[in-house]
């Protein structure tokens, strides 16, 4: 079976799945802090147990006295809990994070986070202490002039580490999707390829892609919004964007040629996504609402 058919069988599967969830759970976005400071722009699973879920997440907060990551733990059909955490001592602050990725054997303790400007953060999460410690700083390779990324995610495909990463775009101007293989050793990405995206929905002060993440089969999935301002009203969707795998030794792209909302959503502007495996998990998607502050949904979980 090829893995274009694979991944067709997939988007079938999936958007079934998704369309009984938001049947069930439609009602279900659940609140976690108001304002601005508490937009979630990036999120990663720390912790599961049965009923419950703990995610790091990223702030992309600016000022000094604002924060930059918590942990949020969504436990049965209870509102989220919410445990802020501190930046390690002496370090200069990250401005505007906007994706947080785990490491794949490492999903507990080690991250990478990403800013807009494409500065990656190789971070540890000491939960004891509620401290986030800084490993390494390092860049993304070749980036253009104007770029904002919004997303960044790693995973191990065909035992290989591939990290993905993505500039927004915005209205007709396209999102970029840039992929390529990351060695931690050296905390060096080798750059592969990278495609222009544009998704149909939403319409309106677009961005084409807020997040996205890689399942161990090499399918992307993204978030996109539409942000017309600190008061909404906003839209989202959610993609499967096409898949990664690799040609002998070479990674090749091959990208959804009919892209449809498996989710969409009124009110909200999505701008994180994590999956989570199991009969407990799901697509989780959070929000940076702005003024609204923040929001958690899972699509298909059981939570």
């Amino acid at each position: 079976m090829s893995r274009f058919f694979k991944l067709i069988i997939n988007i079938v599967v999936l958007a079934a799945l998704l369309f009984i969830s938001q049947q069930v759970w439609a009602q279900n976005w659940r609140p976690v802090r108001g304002g601005i400071p508490f937009g979630i722009s990036g999120m990663a699973l720390v912790g599961q147990q049965r009923n419950s879920l703990d995610f790091l997440i990223v702030h992309d907060n600016k000022q000094k006295n604002q924060g930059r990551l918590a942990i949020i733990r969504i436990k049965g059909k209870n509102q989220p809990e919410y445990f802020p955490l501190n930046w390690q001592n002496n370090i200069e602050l990250p401005i505007d994070l906007e994706a947080l990725t785990s490491i794949p054997g490492k999903i507990n303790s080690s991250f990478i986070a990403l800013s807009s400007s494409g500065k990656a953060y190789y971070i540890r999460l000491e939960r004891s202490k509620q401290v986030i410690s800084l490993i390494k700083e390092f860049n993304l390779p070749e980036i253009p002039q104007g770029s904002n990324f919004e997303a960044f995610a790693l995973q191990n495909i065909e035992g290989k580490l591939v990290a993905v990463w993505a500039h927004r775009g915005e209205g007709e101007q396209p999102a970029i999707i840039y992929w390529g293989m990351l060695d931690l050793a050296t905390y060096q990405i080798i750059p592969v390829g990278s495609a222009n995206l544009k998704v149909p929905f939403p319409s309106g002060n677009i961005r084409h892609i807020s997040d996205l993440k890689v399942d161990p089969a090499g399918i992307i999935y993204i978030t996109s919004a539409s942000d017309p301002g600190n008061d909404g009203p906003f839209q989202s969707g959610v993609y499967v964007a096409g898949y990664l795998g690799f040609r002998g030794n070479k990674i090749a792209w091959r990208q959804n040629p009919q892209l449809f909302p498996l989710y969409r959503c009124d009110y909200h502007k999505i701008e994180a996504i994590e999956l989570v495996p199991g009969a407990e998990g799901g697509a989780i998607v959070a929000t940076d609402d702005e003024n609204l502050g923040s929001y958690v949904y899972i699509l298909g979980g059981s939570s």
